[in-house]
């Protein structure tokens, strides 16, 4: 065979081979899905008068229309296409089982009334009550983003310090040890005693639960640094300020992302316990105040905006901690 004949051969092979398939045919499963669920929120009636039925049923069908819509086109739209795509699955068990709790509460009534709200509720809430979820939420954002803050620069300085000078860890790795084990919780009656004001106090329960893990994490990784790395800085002419911000600092960043990420996890926490204590604002008042009112629909909104809030806080840090740490990108996943 000539390399005529194999080029023919292969151009031929290429014709014959199937043309990629254009049409997302999930997307338009997943929006059958979507216009079924309108359907049945919609037509079915329901076993209580529920403000928001019509609104919930149009949204749903929204939903399903965009989908319909994009499955033609899903390839020109890049990498938004393909994330799309692979939440294929998502999109098509999110309908149901909006479909599933539509019938068990609004529908049949089978679930325990007021503790389990129909998805259309939840619709009226952010509606109607959304400027006091919006104040909230700046408010918890406000108080955990400036307790976390001070909690993370003070625990990544004591840490560097710890590790860095056996006096510093003499006299601080002890005190580390009597209070690191304490849930920042435990504080609450000393906090509100010692401080003149909630917020003040709730800051210093939110820095506590961040800085231990950030204390410990950043001591571990600079204690943990290869002498000879040192010795090849000091045999250069390195000062000892050189080697801790360019040495030390560097080879423990990721022990101190692990420690910022456990803070974080910490401080949610502490941010709840702290707002229902005496914070006049944030989302864990305003789900003492659902709770106070049975308003089990607004707790859940409530929660389900915490969900997404930290969600997001996490996700944000993992974005930080890739740029900072390309080296170590994709060996922690979120």
């Amino acid at each position: 065979m000539t390399a005529l004949d194999g080029a023919t051969a292969l151009a031929g092979g290429v014709a014959d081979a199937p043309a990629p398939r254009r049409l997302w045919l999930g997307g338009l499963a997943a929006g059958a899905a979507w216009f079924a669920a309108a359907a049945v929120t919609a037509l079915l009636p329901d076993a209580d008068d529920w403000a928001r039925t019509q609104e919930f049923a149009s949204l749903l069908a929204l939903i399903g229309g965009v989908l319909a819509l994009v499955s033609p086109v899903l390839r020109p739209l890049g990498g938004a296409g393909e994330r799309l795509r692979r939440a294929g699955p998502w999109l098509l068990v999110l309908p149901l089982g909006f479909t599933a709790w539509e019938l068990l509460t609004a529908k049949l009534n089978l679930l325990p009334r007021p503790f389990f709200a129909p998805p259309q509720e939840l619709l009226e809430v952010y509606i109607e009550d959304l400027p006091r979820l919006v104040e909230c939420t700046v408010a918890s954002l406000k108080l955990l983003l400036t307790g976390y803050a001070i909690g993370a620069l003070v625990g990544f300085a004591t840490g560097v310090a710890i590790g860095w000078s056996r006096a510093v860890g003499y006299w601080v790795h002890p005190v580390l040890r009597l209070i690191g084990p304490l849930p920042a919780t435990a504080w609450l009656p000393i906090a509100f005693f010692a401080f003149p004001s909630s917020w003040s106090a709730s800051i210093f329960l939110i820095a506590l639960a961040t800085g231990v893990p950030v204390t410990i994490l950043t001591w571990s990784g600079v204690a943990g640094v290869n002498p000879a790395y040192y010795d090849i800085a000091r045999t250069l002419g390195a000062s000892n300020r050189f080697l801790v911000v360019k040495v030390a600092v560097p080879a423990a960043m990721p022990s101190v992302f692990v420690g910022l990420f456990m803070g974080l996890a910490s401080s949610f926490a502490v941010l709840v316990v702290a707002e229902m204590m005496g914070v006049k604002a944030g989302l864990g008042w305003y789900l003492q105040w659902a709770q106070g009112w049975a308003a089990y629909a607004n707790m859940y909104a409530a929660l389900l905006v915490m969900a997404l809030v930290c969600s997001g806080l996490v996700t944000l840090l993992f974005r930080v901690r890739d740029r900072l740490l390309a080296w170590q990108k994709g060996m922690m996943k979120w």
